[in-house]
C-alpha cells in the first residue's frame, strides 16, 4: 500500500476493502456454536470408553470420568453463548479541573 498526497491510500485490485464493522451473520455464528457443541460432546464418549479401558488403573479411570462429567454443561453454556460484544467508548462527563475555583479567597467583612 502506498500513501499518495492528501492521505489517499491505494490498494491492489484483489484486496477487499472493509466498508463496515458489521458482525458475522447469524447463520455463521450458529454454525460455529454447533461445531463447538459437537466437539465437546464428542469428547465425552471417548473419555467414558477410556475410563472403562483403564478400569484397573483407578486414578486414571476416575480422572477420565471426572473430566467427562462437566462436559455437557460446558458444551451447552458455550453453544448458547453469543459473540463477544464490541468494546464501545463510553461517553461520560468529566468536569474540567481547571474551571473549579480554589478554596483560598480573600474575604471582605462588612461593618
Amino acid at each position: 500500500m502506498e500513501t499518495l498526497g492528501g492521505g489517499v491510500v491505494t490498494r491492489p485490485a484483489n484486496e477487499p476493502v472493509l466498508i463496515t464493522a458489521a458482525a458475522r451473520s447469524y447463520n455463521d455464528q450458529l454454525a460455529d456454536r454447533k461445531r463447538k457443541y459437537m466437539i465437546m460432546m464428542g469428547l465425552r464418549f471417548p473419555c467414558l470408553i477410556l475410563a472403562g479401558v483403564f478400569y484397573q488403573t483407578w486414578w486414571l479411570a476416575l480422572t477420565l470420568v471426572a473430566i467427562s462429567i462437566p462436559l455437557p454443561w460446558m458444551a451447552v453454556l458455550i453453544a448458547n453463548d453469543g459473540p463477544a460484544r464490541k468494546k464501545e467508548q463510553v461517553n461520560r462527563y468529566t468536569p474540567d479541573k481547571t474551571k473549579i475555583e480554589s478554596g483560598t479567597h480573600q474575604i471582605i467583612e462588612g461593618s
